[in-house]
């Protein structure tokens, strides 16, 4: 494991509101809450709805993603299991690239190479384990 830190570690500010935001370190705040009646596919379109719009208004800004989940808990407190698999492998594993940071209610990180500002034409979502078709595999070659 390597002691190196990344170029940029952004200061964690979140937003008041759910949105896009500018910040003075002159980073982005993108902030999402996952409602109540937001599915796993539905919550994944809206952060990439917002990353798409965050880099059309702002360029390859270094940007920090922001999420609250509201009302996925188990009886027990924690989290849906669609939920904690939305952060970790769709957040932080799939779309994290796209990002400087992330604040998640699992895990707050820091990306530890460049943000990739290269973004997909459009999110194609598919069943666990499946393979992608390659008319939409990313990236193209």
């Amino acid at each position: 494991m390597s002691d190196e830190q990344p170029e940029f570690i952004p200061e964690y500010n979140k937003p008041d509101t759910p949105g896009i935001h500018m910040n003075f370190d002159n980073t982005v705040s993108l902030y999402h809450v996952v409602e109540a009646e937001d599915d796993f596919e539905t919550a994944a379109h809206d952060i990439f709805d917002l990353l798409v719009e965050s880099q059309n208004e702002f360029p390859d800004w270094p940007r920090v993603l922001y999420l609250d989940i509201e009302n996925h808990a188990r009886d027990d407190g924690r989290l849906e299991e669609d939920m904690i698999e939305f952060q970790q492998e769709f957040l932080i594993a799939a779309m994290g690239k796209f990002l400087t940071a992330l604040a998640l209610p699992l895990v707050a990180v820091v990306n530890p190479d460049k943000q990739v500002n290269d973004l997909p034409d459009e999110l194609v979502l598919q069943a666990p384990d499946e393979e992608l078709p390659k008319e939409n595999a990313w990236p193209k070659e």
